[in-house]
């Protein structure tokens, strides 16, 4: 067992090597530049999420699927993840994963807008799109729409699911003292909530994330606010550490240590990535599905979900976490990992730290379970059709029940490489239609409540 593990550590390290960062990051510059900075029109989206467009096709509304699609990116990626982030790579780490929000909203905005664009109607009438369909409809390239559909399928049992379930259970043992639950139990109750919600479809997993997340949000962001407000002595040492480490190696007070550019980019740009999900393609599944007059519209709506979630909550949770450790000196000697980092750091509230904590990352890990089972189903729809869709949900079901009891490094590092599996396809996707997506771009930016009369094709799976 610890050979295959060091096997997959091996090949995670080959995957988010210097050429897959070049190409993550390449693609998010790139796009900002070929969309005309749409970084620009932020507000216009955020105003967008909250504006219901119910006359236009779609199965749930343009809040519904970001607040979805945001279920599953706010997760532990946002919280043991940049920890994590920071424990392999040092406090430039944040610096990475903020940079990579800032313009990865570009490519989210690139990814979504093809996604609607290339949608299909399924047989009975519910939307169907994401990277497969760009690919198949848009670049005549359906063996690799099939490669990025067989990957996101397997990836949402990882990314979506093992990992965050195990999160759960990791946290209720740590924070939850006074009785002892036993992990399998935590997945047991998680597989049934988790099956209550997604067996009813997109319909019932909108409604209960379009509460869900809101909540989950402003609970963990009041805690972050109220940590830094303790830590307020050290929060410019800390953003003053966090750009130095970016750049070159570096002893940081509290016993971090700034790895240098390579070490801080990788661990910074990997969990960017597994937190935003920008590139990765996964957020475009649930955007297909949105109720929008124009593939603009919406693309512009997703490209939010990127700037809530990691230039606003990854990068308040570096910010956390880097100061804590700065103001209590020899702290890092009794830390082990990313979670533990974190578990100190709300530690600082009295008495409500550790609620925080773990009531944040037991709804930022179940919206996330919620968010990739759609997103697994609707993959596996395209390679088996939908008979097939719930045996997935069964299997999906099942893993929530076994993840807490499965090794937790391990599961990280296996969606690593998975997400860098997904995102390869759709990059090329990305990039292969960019002129398309700078067209319509030009076509809809200036009048978003222009009609797109395209019909939608019906396809038989």
């Amino acid at each position: 067992m610890e050979n295959i593990i060091k096997i997959i550590e091996n090949l995670d390290a080959v995957i988010w090597g210097i050429p897959m960062m070049i190409l993550l990051f390449g693609t998010h510059v790139f796009l900002t530049f070929r969309t005309g900075l749409i970084q620009r029109k932020l507000f216009t989206g955020i105003r967008l999420s909250v504006t219901r467009d119910g006359d236009a096709p779609g199965d749930v509304s343009q809040f519904q699927a970001l607040t979805t699609a945001l279920a599953s990116t706010i997760g532990t990626g946002n919280i043991v993840g940049v920890g994590t982030a920071i424990f392999l790579g040092g406090p430039g780490a944040v610096f990475w994963c903020w940079l990579t929000g800032i313009f990865g909203i570009a490519t989210k905005y690139g990814e979504s807008l093809i996604a609607v664009k290339y949608r299909v109607r399924t047989p009975d009438g519910k939307m169907q799109g994401g990277a497969m369909y760009a690919l198949e409809r848009g670049l005549n390239m359906k063996w690799l729409g099939m490669l990025f559909a067989f990957f996101a399928a397997v990836a949402s049992l990882g990314i979506g699911c093992g990992t965050q379930i195990n999160a759960i259970a990791e946290v209720m043992e740590t924070n939850i003292t006074f009785v002892s639950i036993p992990r399998i139990a935590v997945g047991v109750v998680g597989g049934v909530l988790t099956a209550v919600v997604i067996l009813g479809g997109i319909a019932s997993i909108a409604r209960v994330c379009e509460k869900l997340v809101p909540f989950m949000a402003f609970f963990y962001v009041a805690g972050c606010i109220a940590i830094l407000w303790i830590n307020r002595d050290f929060l410019l040492p800390a953003v003053g550490a966090i750009l130095r480490t970016a750049f070159v190696p570096e002893a940081v007070a509290g016993g971090l240590v700034g790895r240098g550019i390579l070490a801080a980019a990788q661990a910074g740009m990997a969990r960017g990535l597994f937190s935003n999900e920008s590139g990765l393609g996964s957020a475009p599944l649930v955007a297909s599905a949105a109720q929008t007059r124009n593939p603009v519209r919406q693309a512009l709506v997703s490209s939010t979900g990127t700037f809530w979630d990691t230039v606003v909550v990854c990068l308040m949770t570096g910010l956390v976490l880097v100061s804590t450790v700065m103001k209590h000196d020899g702290i890092m000697d009794a830390i082990e990992n990313g979670g533990e980092m974190t578990t100190a750091a709300f530690g600082q509230i009295p008495v409500l730290g550790p609620v925080i904590l773990t009531v944040g990352i037991i709804t930022f890990a179940y919206s996330t379970i919620l968010g990739w089972s759609y997103y697994g189903e609707r993959c596996a729809q395209y390679l088996w059709g939908p008979k097939t869709v719930l045996a997935y949900k069964l299997v999906f079901v099942a893993v929530v029940v076994i993840g807490p009891v499965v090794d937790l490094n391990l599961l990280w590092t296996i969606a690593d490489i998975l997400n860098a599996l997904m995102a390869i396809p759709n990059l090329v996707a990305v990039l292969l239609l960019s002129g398309v997506i700078a067209a319509e771009t030009r076509r809809y930016i200036n009048d978003l409540d222009a009609v797109d009369r395209t019909e939608i094709p019906l396809v038989r799976r």
